[in-house]
């Protein structure tokens, strides 16, 4: 993928450039700048979750999503605007992800179909685009919500259909754009309970902002690579260190959460770190520090020794890295061989345990993904164009992909059915209803009735404090959803089940599977899962490695 500088054409350049009509030129240079500008505020958009759980990902999405539109227009360069804008809403459609991209994307899409035959854009034909992208936005969406990113965009578009009534410069109805997006961006929870609830605005909103507030600071001259807003939390903190395999000095993973002394440097407490081990990682939040670090074998406890000297210890987590690579080259995922004419059925995992246990229910392949790491349009038509099947299932296993599912059905000329699973559990029980050989209306029927035959628990800790439908969260607090509603917080992790077991009504099921996180080990849900065998004596409980990040548990009711 191109790296996108921040570093502003000349003046002269931009005279020249982005005068009125825009050639394709232009309209590019337009499209990178608002690219930058999201890019540059990327983690304050991901940071406005409504559920305060270490998974925002609108603005990861969105800048991935705009970064395949640019990419496609910049290998195919035109004067022509039309084609410009054509190229650009094409590679956003492949690129979408998450149910914020693909809307992205849809937006081009309509932006794109009014240019087209034209080689300049002036501030009446903007103005038609942008009708032409509110309509097809909101056409994409089956049941439009008020209160993001499509209302941000129609509220723009209202206020430059009234400025090109007595004003026809491009570079004015662009200023007039911004501050309607900006006014509508922060009325967006009046509209939407949830966002008031949650005291964010709404993150998909707050990206389209800035992508056209970065296209009017090009113009204007203004700097693209200062952040209008400082983010940093522990949701950020990526623990999420795939190898391929362990290096020298690199035996175990260290993870300690600690509150600090009075008197700690951060500078200096990294530089006693650096004479202790590698791939050194510190995250800050409110009050908190997340240290990082991988050792040799022998000195795996001197994170520990040492940090006792800088603060107070909250929670230590320790990772063989040896046996943990070991225990990944023995699990090799072998997906389901398809013959011609079956139905095969492609699955989206966010966790390597999880993966295999598709794997092991008959899947023909599995596409990485889940929160923070959405998939594209391409990625899911790439895990099916090449299989010798016309036959494709497709289980998102994530409300924000079932969009992008959607999506990859249309560009495809294969029969594509999307099966809206929201979570693994639902996938797997879509899963044993599946027949290759079945008629596939049939078999999709079928295959999403069983979705009401599990009810899903995740089980994460809560980047902020927040008050949802009646549950006072705490930063740091231990929250569960249940069935993607927020039901409870609690200060420690035992706690939180016990709190989901007196929630559920428990003589409605007769098995619950535990799925634990890659920051859990087996030893933990074996506990867990025996303290829920002696209170639910006649209750079948399962533990799984699922492996997924962000969430502890992810436990089934069945």
């Amino acid at each position: 993928m191109k790296s996108f500088s921040t570093t502003l054409p000349s003046e002269a350049d931009r005279h020249r450039l982005l005068k009125s009509p825009l050639t394709g030129e232009g309209l590019i240079l337009l499209f990178e700048a608002g690219l930058v500008w999201l890019t540059t505020n990327q983690e304050y958009v991901n940071a406005l979750n409504v559920f305060p759980v270490p998974d925002g990902d609108t603005g990861t999405n969105m800048v991935l999503t705009m970064q395949a539109g640019f990419a496609e227009a910049d290998s195919k360069r035109s004067k022509h605007a039309g084609d410009m804008a054509k190229t650009f809403a094409h590679g956003a459609l492949m690129g979408a992800r998450g149910n914020s991209g693909v809307i992205l994307s849809q937006i081009w899409r309509g932006f794109s179909r009014a240019l087209e035959g034209h080689a300049t854009v002036d501030a009446a034909l903007l103005v038609k685009a942008l009708q032409g992208a509110r309509d097809t936005a909101y056409r994409g969406v089956v049941r439009p919500v008020e209160g993001t990113i499509l209302t941000v965009l129609k509220d723009m578009t209202t206020a430059a259909e009234g400025a090109i009534k007595t004003n026809s410069a491009l570079s004015e109805v662009l200023v007039i754009l911004v501050e309607a997006a900006d006014v509508s961006v922060k009325n967006t929870p009046n509209l939407l309970p949830q966002l008031k609830d949650a005291g964010v605005v709404d993150a998909g909103g707050m990206g389209l902002f800035y992508i056209f507030e970065g296209m009017l600071r090009l113009l204007q001259g203004q700097s693209l690579d200062t952040p209008a807003t400082n983010v940093l939390s522990l949701a950020q903190f990526d623990l999420s260190h795939a190898m391929e395999q362990v290096e020298e000095g690199q035996d175990y993973e260290v993870v300690i959460d600690f509150e600090p002394n009075k008197n700690f440097l951060l500078e200096q407490y990294y530089q006693g770190l650096e004479d202790i081990g590698v791939s050194i990682q510190v995250g800050e939040g409110e009050g908190i520090y997340r240290m990082h670090i991988h050792t040799e074998l022998a000195r795996r406890y001197e994170p520990i020794e040492y940090t006792e000297t800088q603060g107070i210890i909250k929670k230590v987590y320790m990772e063989n890295l040896q046996d943990q690579m070991n225990h990944r080259a023995e699990a090799e995922i072998k997906c389901n061989p398809v013959h011609p004419g079956e139905i095969a059925v492609v699955a989206v995992s966010p966790g390597p345990g999880l993966s295999r246990i598709f794997a092991s229910l008959g899947v023909a392949a599995v596409v990485e993904g889940g929160q923070t790491m959405n998939p594209s349009v391409k990625d899911l038509v790439a895990a099916f164009e090449d299989l010798p099947t016309d036959k494709i299932i497709i289980l998102p296993n994530n409300k924000n992909i079932i969009l992008a599912a959607q999506n990859a059905s249309k560009v495809s000329v294969k029969q594509v059915g999307i099966i809206p699973t929201r979570n693994t559990p639902q996938g797997f029980a879509s899963m044993f209803r599946l027949m290759p050989d079945g008629d596939f209306d049939e078999v999709v029927e079928s295959m999403t009735e069983a979705i009401s035959d599990v009810h899903t628990a995740e089980v994460t800790t809560a980047t902020r404090t927040a008050e949802i439908e009646g549950v006072k969260v705490k930063k740091g607090e231990v929250i569960v959803l249940y069935d993607g509603k927020l039901i409870l917080s609690e200060k420690s992790l035992d706690a939180a089940v016990e709190g989901l077991y007196e929630h559920v009504d428990m003589d409605d099921f007769e098995r619950i599977t535990l799925y634990y996180g890659d920051t859990m080990n087996q030893s933990a849900a074996n506990s867990l899962a025996d303290k829920t065998r002696e209170k639910y004596e006649d209750m079948e409980v399962e533990v799984h490695d699922g492996g997924q990040p962000h969430y502890q548990y992810i436990i089934a009711f069945e």
